[in-house]
Formats: C-alpha cells, structure tokens, sequence
C-alpha cells in the first residue's frame, strides 16, 4: 500500500525565509554545509536565497549576498551539485526579468513566483518568462487568510490557463487552523485540477508542522519548511520534522541533526525567530507580524497583555498612530 505523503517533495528555505531574519548574512560556509546536509538527507530542493534585482530594492547594500543572486557567485558556493535542486523566489516589481539567465546557464532550477492576490496577472507573466527559460516555476499567493473567495476564483481562472507547474497555498501570518488548511486545499484541488499544489506554513500557533502534514496528506505535493524552524517572526514548518515524518525512504534526519547541532544552535544564540508571544499574538489575530518585530526589538518586547490590548482595542491603536 503506498503511504498518503508517498509523492511529497521538501523544499527547504532556510537561507531565503531565514534570511529575513539577519538581514541573509550567512557565511558562505554555512550555506554549503546547509546544501552538503540537504542533499545528503535526501531533501528535493533548497531555496538558496531571492532572485531580486537591487536597483528595485531600498537597503541593498547592506543586505547579504543570499538576498539578489548573483549566478556567478552561486558557482563558487555550489561548485559540485548533488541530487538536491536549487530555488530562487522572485517578488512581483522587485525582479528584472534581464538579471534571470536561461536555466541551462545558471544553477537554479526553479524559480518562484511571490505576489499578492491582485497582482496575480503580473506574476503570472513573470512565470511564463521564467518557464520559457526552462525554469520549473511556481506561484506563491501569499496572506490567502486576508483573501476573499471572490477575488481567489477570479484567480483561479487565469491560473488555470497559465503555464504554472504548482501553486502555493500560502499561511503568511500563521493564522491558518487545520480546518482552514482542509478547506483551502480542497478549493485550490477543486478549482485547479491540472496543477499540483505546494504549502508554505508559518508557526505563530504552533501549528505549521501540523498544517503541513495536512496538506500533504491530501495531495498537497512541495513541503515548504526550514531547518530548526528558521524564518521570518515564528518561522516556518520545520525541515527536520518533514525529514523524520514523511514516509520515503530516501529521506534520512541524521546530517539535518548535525546542521542544526554545528550551525542552528550557536545562531539560535544570536537571532531570535520562533514560538513567541507577541507572534503568536498576531497569528490569532489574522495580521502580519511586522507589529510584533517591531516590539520585539523594542525595550517593552516582553509587554504582551498591553500589545494584545494595543492591536485589539481600536481607539488606543488610532492614538499610537
């Protein structure tokens, strides 16, 4: 009997989600022994960082070099590439579509496509560039919690016809339950039955790992997840768990442990992301975390009876402004 997660694939984005957390400044060996550890754990691919262009971006210049791709450099990091494919994700009106080479010239395999609701015709377009390169590429429609149903069937239809390979059911805030999940994937499955579906979670409520295991289990086919949970605010579905729970044989949890034990716990020291209150705040509330990073690097960041009051009391949230 084949398992139900039999045909799921991990895609591990630790260094671009993580990124938003120190501003992508990973050494160089860090994100080989990254790479090196995935590959060896038998993970599918590994988002390696964004493929924005700087000129359209405002604090280029300070960010690490996993924020705007450069394929030259990428040469040097991966100089042997193994069986685990390479990603890059691309933000609608942050990218040139003239920095992205052909496929057959860079190491990336897959480009992914990040876009809000009604910017969808514009990243499909996006895709249809990068598909013509030879790129596998995806649509990644992120906040879907914020998205009404009308506007999401109107989607639909211009996904259907596009070129797309998968499509993103996107928890941006952390905010999806199981329920929501099952009911999110069941439309996405209904409304597009000729693509295959991905799932990128985010774990204010602790529930990442569990919405993503949901997903997969109907049908859902990309895991999106990081090692030791790393990203922006909650951070993500975690990599080693994925690693561990998804019955395939290839996978194995060993070199992950040892990513995590060299490079995980000393830069866990240092950056903080995950389970955290005034996260988790935003996530039952619906709302992106950019309130609670901002009290986190704040004096008050532990103060999350008078944040919960600030974001749920609309008088005292207009006189703050």
């Amino acid at each position: 009997m084949q398992s139900k997660t039999s045909h799921c694939k991990i895609v591990d984005c630790t260094v671009r989600d993580g990124g938003l957390v120190n501003n992508w400044d990973f050494s160089v060996e860090f994100v080989q022994h990254l790479y090196e550890s995935l590959n060896e754990a038998g993970v599918d691919y590994m988002e390696i960082g964004y493929k924005n262009s700087p000129k359209l971006l405002k604090g280029a210049e300070s960010a690490g070099p996993w924020r705007f791709l450069n394929d030259d450099f990428l040469k040097k990091v991966i100089p042997n590439k193994g069986n685990t494919k390479l990603s890059a994700l691309v933000d609608i009106g942050r990218v040139d579509e003239n920095d992205i080479l052909p496929r057959s010239e860079s190491l990336l395999d897959l480009i992914r496509v990040a876009c809000y609701i009604q910017d969808v015709d514009k990243a499909l377009e996006l895709v249809n560039v990068f598909h013509e390169r030879g790129y596998e590429t995806t649509l990644n429609i992120m906040a879907l919690s914020n998205v009404m149903e009308n506007q999401l069937v109107e989607a639909f239809q211009l996904i259907n016809e596009s070129v797309v390979d998968v499509v993103y059911i996107v928890d941006s805030y952390g905010s999806l339950k199981p329920n929501d999940m099952n009911y999110l994937v069941d439309k996405f499955k209904q409304h597009l039955p000729n693509k295959r579906l991905g799932v990128h979670a985010h774990n204010n409520m602790q529930l990442a790992f569990a919405n993503t295991l949901l997903a997969a289990e109907n049908g859902v086919e990309l895991l999106d997840s990081s090692v030791y949970g790393m990203g922006r605010a909650a951070g993500n579905c975690n990599t080693e768990l994925l690693v561990a729970e998804l019955q395939n044989t290839k996978y194995n949890i060993r070199p992950v442990l040892d990513m995590i034990e060299k490079f995980m716990i000393p830069l866990r020291e240092k950056e903080e992301w995950g389970y955290i209150i005034p996260y988790m705040i935003t996530g039952i509330l619906d709302e992106h975390p950019r309130s609670a990073m901002a009290l986190r690097s704040s004096e008050d960041k532990d103060k999350g009876v008078e944040f919960y009051d600030r974001l749920t009391t609309p008088e005292i949230a207009h006189s703050k402004k």
